[in-house]
């Protein structure tokens, strides 16, 4: 489940803090200068934004964000259009598959393919309006025909068009003139060099093909300068086929992250679904691919586009809800076969561009947070600023953030309007106007009077026994994604157990954890519980007491089950748990 928040614990625990707008006679703020930072009569609770990776490799990748993908090949000369008709089922960039053309004659587009507007600088120069801070182009789709200049095969464009020169070259070059990151996307599936129609696209890869794949993978990783990502994509390569695959990438570029569609999880970040934004907040780094219109990623001529407007805010909401759970959004342009970018997607991501712009580190070098989807939006924060994203403007004009143990300074609306509110124990309420304050999506601006802290749903205080017993809603479940080598194996894993505690009126300096469930008896499993953790089997972990842990008053303390040497970060955790279980152990400290 997703960790929501919400202040169960203390009720409203002393005086509410309330701050107003200009004009009213009321302070501006519920805190005042060198109060401490936690909100009145509330716990300290855990830190609230959501960490980046321990890898700065992949933590580097993760603070990009936000990037453009570009789908361009001899499938966009066609548009979408096989003589004459138009091929409506499946994405246009595989035609070749779905109207079933031979070889020889998809060969023959390549004889008009003259990308005579084909613009580096103009690509970049929109990206960075969008806001984006990298770019990934298709250097090979399942067609086969490399777009950049391979010696390993004259089926490209170097050798093939009218064109006659290497785009990608060109591109990373102006990419790296414009301050923007570098990245290739890179099929797996090839239909030119041996492999048949798939409607799956889960071909196995022969051993005959592996001299291709990797030759074109040297040359991408040693000939178009520093790569941040490479984004593998389909087929179904064997375990030992994926890891070669990945290794040969960190070889030869060791600041490249690899996409989990490398498959039997040798990624370095699990992608999601085409245009698929996860209900939950997921562990590890991972990301979603995003099309303007989903039904194609490669151009398609006769794509309907209308209600530019509503298509700005429907993306908007889609970064704003990647971000705010942790993700990077990869968000993909369709160019022409003569390489012009389509002006309706030109417009759409300069409109997510203004908007971003309206609202500076609101999203782009703000962190997700622990909140989890609100009934009303999303949440990240930025260092002291938190942001409440608005998407669904409630009718009472009454909007409240349950969990939030920082206490508030003040809070905002564009233009810096301020607005009322007040802090209820652990619930922040603000007052609304009577208006959405932006057409494409509104944004509030609570100033914190220190670093971002939250109590989780469900925290578990002490019962008339003494003991905190975690068990149904109070057991929060960390997520990951795992498959077995591709697409359609791709499952939802669990990889983390956690539940909350706290001790209101004293510390405990002594508690023993007992788990009731089941476990893999010969997994290894790391246990924490506030600083302190402990490692052991899985036959350990279901079989006895653990401990001592530090309880300390008045701060939620977490309590963590993981694996203790995943071999990927979506491996299972194997443990189906019923409930966590703390006694105070009278008498005796923590060892040493």
């Amino acid at each position: 489940m997703a960790l929501m928040l919400a202040f169960c614990l203390l009720g409203a625990g002393g005086a509410a803090a309330s701050g107003a707008g200009a004009g009213s006679g009321a302070p501006a703020s519920g805190g005042t200068a060198g109060a401490a930072s936690a909100a009145d009569g509330v716990p300290r609770g855990i830190p609230g934004a959501v960490p980046r990776s321990d890898d700065p490799r992949v933590a580097a990748w993760q603070r990009l964000q936000y990037g453009m993908f570009i789908h361009w090949g001899l499938y966009s000369e066609l548009g979408g259009v096989w003589k004459g008709k138009p091929v409506t089922k499946g994405y246009s960039e595989q035609i070749q598959m779905w109207a079933n053309i031979s070889d020889r004659e998809y060969g023959e587009v390549a004889e008009r393919f003259r990308a005579e507007r084909f613009d580096p600088k103009a690509i970049c120069g929109l990206a960075k309006d969008a806001g984006m801070k990298y770019v990934v182009i298709t250097s090979k789709h399942h067609d086969g025909f490399a777009m950049f200049d391979t010696g390993t095969t004259d089926y490209d464009i170097a050798d093939r068009t009218p064109y006659g020169k290497d785009p990608l070259k060109l591109l990373a070059k102006e990419c790296r003139a414009q301050g923007l990151k570098f990245g290739v996307y890179f099929s797996l599936v090839d239909w030119h060099a041996g492999h048949g129609f798939d409607p799956d696209n889960n071909n196995p890869i022969p051993a005959s093909m592996e001299p291709l794949i990797e030759g074109q993978l040297r040359e991408l990783m040693t000939g178009y300068g520093p790569i941040s990502e490479v984004w593998f994509d389909m087929s179904s390569p064997t375990a030992e086929q994926s890891r070669r695959f990945a290794g040969l990438v960190h070889r030869l570029q060791p600041g490249a992250t690899v996409s989990s569609r490398v498959w039997n999880n040798a990624g370095d970040f699990r992608v999601m679904g085409d245009n698929e934004v996860p209900d939950v907040a997921l562990d590890g780094p991972w990301q979603t691919p995003a099309s303007v219109y989903h039904e194609t990623w490669g151009y398609r001529s006769w794509q309907k586009r209308e209600d530019k407007p509503g298509k700005i805010r429907d993306l908007v909401q889609g970064l704003l809800s990647v971000r705010a759970r942790g993700g990077n959004y990869l968000l993909n342009i369709g160019p022409r076969g003569d390489g012009s970018i389509v002006g309706f997607e030109a417009d759409v991501l300069r409109g997510i561009g203004a908007w971003l712009k309206r609202h500076p580190r609101a999203v782009l070098g703000a962190d997700a947070t622990r909140f989890g989807g609100q009934p009303w939006g999303e949440v990240t924060v930025h260092d002291r600023d938190l942001f409440l994203h608005v998407t669904k403007w409630p009718a009472d004009r009454e909007l409240r953030l349950p969990g939030l143990a920082t206490r508030v300074r003040s809070v905002t609306a564009e233009g810096g309007e301020r607005l009322r509110w007040r802090q209820d124990g652990a619930d922040l309420v603000v007052r609304l106007p009577e208006k959405p304050t932006d057409e494409v999506l509104p944004v509030l601006r609570a100033r914190l009077d220190g670093a971002l802290r939250v109590i989780p749903a469900h925290t578990v205080r002490p019962g008339a026994d003494g003991d905190w017993t975690a068990r149904g809603d109070a057991l929060h479940t960390g997520h990951g994604y795992a498959d077995t080598g591709n697409y359609a194996t791709q499952k939802r894993t669990t990889v983390r157990e956690s539940a909350y505690l706290v001790s209101p009126r004293r510390t405990v300096p002594a508690a023993r954890l007992r788990v009731a469930g089941t476990a893999d008896p010969d997994a290894r499993y790391r246990v924490t519980v506030g600083h302190r953790t402990r490692t052991v089997s899985g036959a350990r972990l279901t079989s006895g007491a653990l401990g001592p842990f530090r309880i300390p008053r008045d701060t939620v303390t977490p309590v963590t089950i993981t694996r203790a040497h995943p071999t990927h970060q979506g491996q299972s955790l194997d443990l189906k748990l019923t409930s966590l279980t703390l006694t105070p152990n009278p008498g005796r400290g923590p060892r040493h």
